[in-house]
């Protein structure tokens, strides 16, 4: 059974070249297209805050999982996710990259602790089936089965 547990809101006026507000006021940020695709310097776009948003989610799932194992994560493990706008035909998309360094796990250990997050992180949820995400540990890419890539958390 569905349970909500938070609900965000936020909104936007002009598009990439206006502003973006969330109701609590904690953001407020002036936003425009990529610096290189012409856009200001001292502004984000909506790739930069998925991306952070994206992170420190994955992050918060990793965290999950060390926790249902017993362990700990180092203060120093990263996340880094790299996401890219792309026009086909007509249409844009998005795809992302998350690069993990979890610094005192051995890779077979990081692997499965990635996989395992990605299963239950909500953005890997929400993207699942309609975005291309590459897994990386330490840079390294990850096979992703087409399992791990189906379905919903708790799957």
């Amino acid at each position: 059974m569905k349970k909500n547990l938070y609900t965000a809101d936020a909104s936007a006026i002009g598009g990439r070249s206006g502003r973006v507000r969330s109701a609590t006021g904690t953001i407020d940020m002036e936003m425009s297209v990529p610096e290189g695709l012409g856009g200001k310097k001292s502004a984000t776009n909506p790739e930069e805050l998925f991306a952070a948003g994206y992170a420190s989610c994955f992050q918060q799932a990793l965290l999950v999982v060390a926790q249902k194992a017993g362990d700990t994560l180092d203060k120093e493990s990263t996340v880094q996710c790299s996401v890219t706008l792309f026009q086909e035909g007509e249409a844009y998309g998005l795809s992302a990259v998350l690069d993990v360094d979890l610094k005192k796990f051995d890779e077979t250990k990081t692997v499965e602790m990635v996989r395992q997050a990605h299963k239950i992180c909500p953005y890997s949820v929400g993207t699942r089936g309609n975005m291309e995400v590459e897994l990386r540990v330490m840079g390294k890419a990850i096979p992703v089965q087409a399992e791990e890539n189906a379905g919903v958390a708790g799957e």
